[in-house]
């Protein structure tokens, strides 16, 4: 997202060229580290694998959205590198920037206690920090449609700075009851995408200590040149975008981000209303006011990011049997070589969660996890494996 408002140090994020492909960034060129002034948050919730197992997992993509919502609204839009992890978020700020940071990650945190009772761990570290421990912050970013681009992160400094918050250092406490980060945008009305190819398939991979980054990059291009060979590069969303039922699954979330201190059963009643004109308008094909309902949920699906590199590779796939096979058999051979630790999940269905600033402009967000908890599973399941 682009806009004005707050001032970029040196330009540094805006100041890097777009990557137009995604296998591009298999070269470890494409990254450019952050300036020492700069700082990283991350956001975790607190055991997150319980909550998807007991199917509150549309809850928990919507609280780590909520981090990115509440920081694009309080830079007014100003760009910044920022990647959703499905159970929790990670961002850098420039140095003018990360006292908003500092009182808005602790409004996320209470406003997550409130409205849902979810712990939500949130942290602030130095980029100098990071680097002093050994790691870096390494920045790219990719362009996925006219209107959007995402960050994708290299260097290991995320995955250290959330290690270092899970073991209570650089956290921050929540804000005091009765603050509210602004969440203006923040929804998930789309219905779940189910597989056309076979299966919903989540996967992370992340490299092991003392691994050579090129082998690592040589892993991660033959997964995503084998992905690419899918449909839409194993897209979840077909090219008409994603669906829209109703009552929509979310609307009750939604509510939660969007009522303030007001009325829950208000915001609900709003969130239902604004739902079903879009779902009559998309049926219908209808354009008032010159919008226009299909072509906006097409947007939708070039603006999501179902695949992303964040101190590892992260993807969510439309994905057919033997895909699913020769993916597994690549990774299992990089474990075995100490290369990387991976987790895999399945499940029948893929779901969305959206940052819209506005339905007339291009530049809305979409994150993209298994609707089974994808990411957290198969997070899960990377760390049991390492665990032997």
């Amino acid at each position: 997202m682009r806009g004005t408002g707050v001032s970029d140090e040196d330009g540094f994020y805006e100041g890097l060229p777009l990557v137009d492909s995604f296998g591009a960034l298999t070269e470890r060129a494409r990254f450019a580290s952050l300036p020492e002034t700069w700082w990283i948050g991350v956001a975790d919730i607190i055991d997150s694998t319980a909550l998807i197992e007991a199917g509150q997992y549309k809850t928990v993509n919507m609280v780590g959205a909520a981090v990115i919502s509440a920081m694009i609204n309080a830079l007014k839009g100003h760009a910044f590198p920022f990647v959703f992890g499905g159970d929790g978020a990670g961002f850098a700020v420039a140095p003018g920037e990360v006292e908003i940071a500092r009182d808005v990650l602790p409004k996320v945190a209470r406003w997550a206690e409130t409205e849902f009772g979810i712990l939500l761990r949130v942290a602030l570290f130095s980029v100098s920090d990071v680097r002093a421990a050994g790691h870096d912050v390494r920045v790219a970013r990719l362009k996925v449609s006219d209107g959007v681009d995402y960050a994708m992160f290299d260097g290991g400094g995320l995955n250290w700075a959330e290690s270092r918050m899970k073991a209570g250092e650089g956290t921050l406490d929540p804000a005091p009851e009765g603050s509210l980060p602004d969440l203006t945008g923040l929804s998930c009305r789309w219905s779940h995408m189910p597989a056309r190819n076979g299966t919903i398939l989540t996967l992370l991979a992340a490299p092991l200590p003392g691994a050579q980054p090129e082998k690592v990059s040589r892993v991660y291009e033959r997964i995503v040149t084998l992905t690419q060979q899918l449909e839409r590069g194993g897209h979840p969303a077909p090219v008409s975008g994603p669906g829209a039922d109703w009552p929509p699954r979310g609307a009750r979330l939604e509510a939660h981000a969007a009522r303030g201190q007001g009325s829950l059963s208000r915001a609900w009643a709003k969130a239902l209303f604004e739902s079903l004109i879009a779902w009559f308008l998309i049926r219908t094909g209808l354009r008032p006011g010159g919008f226009d309902a299909r072509r906006y949920a097409r947007v939708v699906g070039e603006n999501a990011d179902f695949r992303k590199l964040d101190d590892g590779l992260k993807m969510t796939l439309d994905c057919d049997p033997d895909t699913q096979a020769e993916i597994e058999a690549i990774l299992s051979a990089a474990a075995e070589e100490g290369l990387m630790g991976y987790g895999v999940f399945t499940q029948d269905e893929a779901m969305m969660t959206c940052i819209v600033p506005s339905i007339l402009t291009d530049d809305h967000v979409h994150f993209i996890d298994g609707a089974a908890g994808g990411y957290t599973q198969a997070a899960r399941k990377m760390k049991a494996s390492q665990a032997f």
